[in-house]
């Protein structure tokens, strides 16, 4: 296997630059940061972001802090995080994504559309986003400008060659029970769909901006977190892990290091963050694991399947 790394890149909201960007060769990003960028890119995001979240903030006096560590996380990665070799989907809006590989270094475009790029090389094909497995598009459909994708490279690679490898597994979670994997792997949208009526809904909202989710599938450097939201007073950020089956206390440590991130990266002062596991079930593992913390709790969902005769 290569060192190469795959990304999803969105062009504009709703893909509204894809064409431009395929016409022109190059990825880019925007965010209001109107200056040239070249020797602002430090090696460690976190740099930046502590440099350029309160000049996003001063520009865009409506955005939380939240918002603004996803834009500027989101600007290094496209400007210096991703390398060149690196391969890049874009969905064009229609189902497709397009796929090219980054050839060159960041450079800046003034007055133009998306002025923070990358040149690019587009290959002729393009991926389906109806031929991915579920995992994949979970991950692609997230809405942050950015995501990591390489650990879905064997599976891209085969899409690339024009296979459908929907069937191969690219987790390394361990389901124990595949029936239940395939009855739950909408877990995470039918919780978003229906958060208003569940427990959580009564004290926290899925975090959003403009109208738009952005707690869903966020972004983290230690991978995508499933949801994050938020107290209604303000007060509280809410870490949320779905696991689609029996949950191993290791997603103990998966939680504590995103409650990490959110502390550290994202939320305000004075704010606090907690943390949930969902899962079908659990164990005694998990259960010591989390007699010792006091910031993290676990809940089981259920499924009902009921059939009714018509009358």
């Amino acid at each position: 296997m290569s060192d190469k790394r795959y990304f999803r890149v969105m062009l504009g909201r709703g893909s509204a630059f894809s064409e431009l960007c395929y016409k022109e060769n190059f990825i880019g990003t925007d965010f209001g940061i109107e200056q040239d960028l070249k020797n602002e890119l430090p090696e460690n995001w976190r740099d930046f972001n502590k440099k350029y979240i309160p000049v996003f903030m001063k520009n865009r006096p409506d955005k939380s802090k939240v918002a603004a560590g996803l834009a500027c996380g989101a600007l290094w990665t496209v400007s210096k995080g991703i390398s060149e070799g690196d391969i890049v989907l874009s969905p064009k809006g229609d189902g497709q994504y397009l796929v090219g590989e980054v050839i060159g270094e960041y450079f800046w475009k003034e007055n133009e559309e998306l002025p923070h790029r990358r040149n690019i090389k587009w290959y002729p094909e393009t991926i389906s986003r109806s031929d991915m497995s579920q995992e994949l598009k979970n991950s692609s459909g997230s809405i942050s400008t950015t995501c990591n994708l390489t650990k879905y490279q064997v599976e891209l690679e085969q899409l690339l060659k024009g296979n459908s490898p929907a069937k191969i597994i690219t987790t390394d979670e361990t389901i124990e029970d595949p029936t239940t994997f395939v009855m739950e792997k909408h877990l995470e949208d039918f919780l978003v769909r229906n958060w208003s009526q569940t427990e959580l809904g009564k004290d926290y909202d899925i975090f959003e901006e403009e109208g738009e989710l952005i707690g869903q599938q966020l972004q983290t450097d230690t991978g995508p977190l499933d949801i994050l939201a938020i107290s209604k007073d303000k007060k509280e950020l809410l870490v949320i892990e779905l696991k689609k089956g029996r949950a191993s206390d290791s997603v103990v440590g998966q939680v504590q290091r995103y409650m990490g991130y959110v502390m550290e990266e994202l939320a305000d002062e004075g704010q606090s963050v907690r943390g949930i596991i969902i899962a079908l079930d659990d164990d005694l593992r998990i259960k010591r694991a989390l007699s010792v913390t006091n910031n993290i709790e676990f809940y089981r969902y259920q499924v009902s399947f009921n059939l009714q005769k018509s009358e």
